[in-house]
């Protein structure tokens, strides 16, 4: 072959031809059809020649005999945030047994690119979608279920299921913060800062927090609520602001543990101890919340597991397992106690 050719791509054609079946059995074989009983000689003489080969599927192809792209899209709010890489790859390990490969778009959590990624998606990119939204409503998602593409959000709390078949799985976001507060409660903490965020679950996990200390008569003043973006660079700065406030809080309850190690960071800077000045507790259990040093308390959410569930909902539509109107289902949280409160 010269250096301008370019070797031919084998098809099954050519695997049908050198295994001397028909084409109809190298379909059945490479797509692994159970409906159809091929000799299992015939299967392996089918494998061996493609392998052979180097016979590659042609998805293209396949789409268009099929209609489906065998692809599903996950929207995330930050792809950088140590929260979402596990909870992909939960995605992934379902997609593929399913054989589907997945394709992750990166919101930035701002509603102008939560509508450029439905607006891709609308073009038929992927037949079906896991959403993690902060702006984007369930209306707006109509239209992906109008072309045929199978929608579930993660959400962040409880929402009655329509009759279309728009599914949610949620945590209990509310429920969640409100026994990380009720933690630092039963310890004897009255002066218990939160710092939140305005978008995703952060409104959720501020309700909780806000019922738990009203419930116990503790006092909660505006300025112990801080607003960050889910990030360490706001935790920190979020955390400055709470030290600075009189009487100092003895707890600070973030609303993930990013914002925590953003706060841990902030209340070393200012000569102060975790947790025996303050005790700190974060909300999501990523890998690192382990291994700082002090180990920190958290609200733990299994991400991966998280990850492969909201993926088998997604399938158990694609694959007409889930009939009728939308589902909501419920993800399991639990208070893992380590040393920083």
């Amino acid at each position: 072959m010269s250096g301008g050719e370019r070797r031919r791509r084998p098809t099954q054609v050519d695997i049908a031809r050198d295994a001397q079946v028909s084409q109809t059995t190298v379909s059945q074989v490479l797509s692994n059809n159970t409906a159809i009983t091929v000799p299992a000689e015939t299967r392996q003489r089918v494998l061996d020649v493609a392998r052979r080969l180097g016979y590659v599927p042609d998805r293209a192809a396949r789409s268009l005999r099929t209609g489906k792209t065998q692809s599903i899209a996950a929207i995330i709010p930050d792809i950088t945030n140590p929260f979402y890489p596990a909870f992909v790859r939960g995605i992934q390990d379902i997609a593929d047994q399913h054989d589907y490969d997945v394709v992750t778009f990166n919101s930035d959590g701002q509603a102008a690119k939560e509508q450029r990624c439905l607006r891709v998606l609308l073009e038929g990119r992927a037949d079906g979608v896991i959403a993690v939204l902060f702006h984007t409503s369930a209306h707006d998602l109509l239209r992906l279920l109008d072309r045929d593409i199978a929608v579930i959000r993660l959400e962040a709390r409880y929402k009655p299921p329509g009759p279309r078949p728009l599914d949610s799985l949620y945590i209990d976001n509310s429920a969640a913060a409100a026994s990380a507060a009720r933690y630092l409660v039963e310890r004897g903490h009255r002066q218990i800062g939160i710092i939140t965020s305005t978008v995703g679950p952060g409104p959720m996990r501020l309700q909780g927090y806000t019922e738990v200390l009203g419930a116990h008569g503790c006092s909660i003043d505006e300025t112990l609520v801080q607003f960050g973006d889910f990030t360490f660079e706001s935790g920190s700065a979020c955390a400055a602001r709470l030290l600075a406030h009189r009487p100092q809080p003895t707890a600070i309850l973030a609303a993930n543990d990013l914002m925590a190690l953003g706060a841990l960071a902030a209340i070393r800077a200012h000569g102060l101890r975790v947790p025996e000045d303050i005790a700190l507790v974060g909300f999501d259990d990523i890998q690192s919340a382990g291994v700082v040093t002090p180990a920190l308390t958290t609200v733990g959410v299994a991400q991966f597991q998280l990850g492969r569930r909201i993926a088998e909902m997604l399938f158990e539509r694609l694959d007409s397992r889930a009939t009728g109107g939308g589902r909501c289902e419920a993800f399991p949280t639990q208070l893992v106690i380590r040393a920083s409160a």
